[in-house]
């Protein structure tokens, strides 16, 4: 079984992505856009203080009709953070993803962010572990 920080470090995209509280949504948007995500990690003077989703633009953005050029990252964002250990395994991650009801998670070793998982990321591990199951399953049954 992989660890978190295993996923990490296969990533296509190993820049810890972010944004300050008071930046605008479209500058986060912009960002997300750009490098296909769904989630962005908040930093102030290099602490995680939130993060701000896909999902938290269309609750607090576009139902609620504000504008993305005035509306602040610090105004939407999740404060409260769910996070787990890079040594935790994706089984773990998909797991708190699947109780807490969120789509991403920053992966802390210690103090140091090493990152951040999507549930994209875990169900593309969780089928890469299961081909593989399977694949030693049928060389047993044939041998």
């Amino acid at each position: 079984m992989k660890t978190l920080q295993q996923l990490i470090k296969e990533k296509d995209i190993q820049e810890l992505l972010s944004i300050e509280p008071s930046q605008t949504l479209t500058d986060a948007l912009t960002i997300m856009a750009e490098y296909k995500i769904g989630a962005l990690l908040v930093m102030k003077n290099k602490k995680m203080v939130g993060i701000v989703s896909e999902r938290d633009y269309a609750r607090e953005v576009v139902l609620k009709k504000k504008s993305p050029k005035t509306t602040l990252v610090e105004d939407i964002m999740t404060r409260k953070i769910i996070s787990l250990s890079g040594t935790d395994s994706f089984e773990k991650g998909l797991e708190v993803m699947t109780e807490r009801r969120i789509r991403h998670l920053p992966v802390m070793q210690d103090e140091e962010i090493l990152g951040m998982v999507s549930i994209g990321d875990l169900v593309k591990e969780m089928i890469a572990h299961q081909k593989h199951l399977i694949s030693q399953l049928e060389s047993f049954i044939q041998s």
